[in-house]
């Protein structure tokens, strides 16, 4: 634990008490803070109390009494409206922050590589957090991918900490800044949180706050407007060292081109064949991670050494199954079309599981990959639309409704047309209908490919 002595002798509410929102108030206490904390939840308010930490409806508190919010992510803070406990702290004037915040508060002699981006960002960060214990630097993960980061050891003078930074983390910082910043992507998402495009990208970008007195390093994909933009502005600021990355450009910094990855320095390496960074997308993680192993000063032999054994993550991609030629991969963490287009591109002759809750971008950008799906099973809330969207492509559909059904037709339908084949989880949406979130429904998805395999191989 990290304990929050930049908070010590306040008193300091915390809202939102899942496993982050306990492991802030135990930080806080355990560096001289006074907690009282609160969840909508009853079950949450009951793991919190079995674990002593001290309750009080915080929407109906004296905030006079009250030194600060600590809010969980997940919350609303402006966008569809504010929650009652922030329009509480806002109207006694109170500053409103997240873990982040106190983590930056409580590290400073640490090394902060900081990632955010639409996609990509739990492989980026894991995969440099990979690169980095394989080149015999020590580095701790967390954030929105890994543990709670308050919840992480004390980090040693110099050492490194690799956070994954959603949209809603950022929003709720206000001084925290990293030594390193990696902007991957930016496509619509999140937007009823966030109020349109533009609140998105402003929420993003505050992972490039400066630091007075220290020059730091933008790592930025420059495969996208938004990207290209920020790119050409932080190179016009001194204060930041800026490298661009890209897929399929040549650039002053690291791209990739037919596969193979080169970066200013000359060094190339071909990742063609790495199966766990299989993709495009997952080459721009491949060509952010180089450059952040580069700046820590790890030699090309040994990232290539670690980028050819990263084991890759549950849920991206991931191989959990194959029988009579038909490979079964999920990809449930794909909970918008732009991340869906990404494993479509992947791959040929895909019997496609899509489908839940529609996200802002809905299917369109899948459009262009289409011709690589032989049948789609569509499950969920978004079934009926998606059948009628791929229906007018051309493509034949199937609604499924669940994915228990959805998994036994398409792996049927494929082995009845015979052939190499691909059973594809890759919904294009939110699991919020059928699944508490996106690593459940993968993980079902994986028991059923498990299921089907035993019984193929009797």
């Amino acid at each position: 634990m990290i304990p929050v002595t930049s908070r010590s002798n306040c008193t300091i509410a915390v809202f939102g008490l899942g496993v982050s929102g306990r492991s802030t108030a135990h930080a806080l206490e355990a560096g001289g803070g006074n907690v009282v904390a609160w969840d909508d939840n009853e079950v949450s308010r009951q793991a919190a109390a079995n674990e002593n930490i001290a309750l009080t409806n915080l929407v109906t508190a004296d905030w006079t009494q009250l030194d600060a919010l600590v809010l969980s992510p997940g919350v609303p803070l402006t966008h569809p409206k504010p929650h009652p406990v922030v329009t509480a702290a806002r109207s006694a004037d109170r500053p409103i922050v997240g873990d982040i915040e106190l983590l930056a508060e409580n590290v400073r002699d640490a090394q902060l590589i900081g990632i955010t981006g639409t996609n990509g960002k739990s492989t980026t960060s894991a995969l440099i957090h990979h690169t980095l214990n394989v080149g015999g630097i020590a580095a701790q993960i967390g954030g929105n991918f890994g543990p709670p980061v308050l919840g992480l050891k004390p980090p040693n003078n110099g050492e490194t900490v690799v956070l994954e930074l959603s949209s809603y983390q950022l929003d709720l910082t206000e001084t925290a800044t990293f030594d390193i910043a990696v902007f991957l992507n930016i496509t619509p998402d999140h937007l009823d949180r966030h109020g349109d495009m533009q609140g998105y990208v402003t929420a993003k970008k505050r992972i490039f706050r400066s630091r007075k007195g220290h020059r730091q390093v933008a790592v930025i994909g420059t495969d996208d407007e938004y990207g290209r933009k920020i790119c050409s502005e932080l190179s016009a600021d001194d204060h930041w060292q800026v490298i661009p990355v890209s897929i399929g450009t040549r650039n002053d910094g690291v791209y990739v081109l037919d596969g193979v990855l080169h970066d200013a320095d000359g060094n190339n390496l071909d990742i063609s064949g790495l199966e766990t960074l299989r993709g495009r997308h997952n080459w721009q993680n491949a060509v952010a991670s180089w450059a952040v192993a580069r700046l820590r000063g790890l030699s090309p032999v040994v990232i290539g050494q670690a980028f050819a054994n990263y084991p890759g993550l549950p849920h991206r991609l991931e191989a959990v199954g194959e029988i009579d030629g038909i490979r079964l991969i999920n990809d449930s963490k794909a909970t918008n079309g732009e991340a869906a287009s990404k494993a479509l591109s992947s791959y040929r002759n895909i019997y496609w599981i899509a489908g839940g809750i529609a996200k802002e971008d809905g299917l369109d950008p899948t459009f262009p990959w289409l011709d690589r799906v032989a049948h789609g099973f569509l499950i969920g809330e978004a079934a009926e639309s998606f059948a009628e969207i791929l229906s007018e492509r051309g493509i034949q559909v199937t609604i499924s409704g669940d994915l228990e059904t959805a998994i036994a037709n398409a792996f049927e339908q494929a082995r009845t047309v015979g052939g190499e084949a691909v059973v594809l989880l890759s919904p294009a949406c939110a699991s919020f209908d059928q699944f508490p979130n996106f690593a459940l429904r993968g993980d079902r998805f994986r028991e059923l490919a498990t299921a089907i395999c035993a019984e193929g191989c009797q």
